[in-house]
């Protein structure tokens, strides 16, 4: 089992749960984050002044999902996210030692 971490644009989430849904994933977790990358923030104006946005905001989606299905969830998410231009996101790939179910108490892929 593995962990699949994407940090995606936020407009792109819906194409990004829609992708993931048609692949037969149905269960992701969203979290919004700020950071950066190589594109180092930018900056803005506001009310006449100038002022630097270091961190930008992102998603961040977790997708725990079997070992087999971690190069299709890759594909799915990258080809959802992509705009093709800077900022689009970087996608993880974590080892998952176990899971569970809470409710049923089904552990591992049967918990998934």
């Amino acid at each position: 089992m593995k962990i699949v971490m994407a940090i995606i644009k936020p407009f792109k989430l819906e194409e990004v749960r829609d992708a993931l849904t048609g692949i037969g994933v149905h269960g992701l977790t969203v979290t919004e984050v700020k950071g950066y990358g190589r594109q180092k923030g930018h900056t803005e104006i506001y009310r006449g002044a100038e002022y630097a946005v270091s961190f930008l905001p992102k998603l961040k989606i977790e997708v725990a999902v079997a070992s087999e299905l971690v190069g299709s969830v890759i594909d799915a998410i990258a080809a959802a996210a992509r705009t093709g231009q800077i900022g689009d996101g970087k996608i993880f790939v974590l080892p998952l030692e176990k899971a569970v179910r809470i409710r049923t108490g089904e552990t591992d892929v049967d918990a998934l």
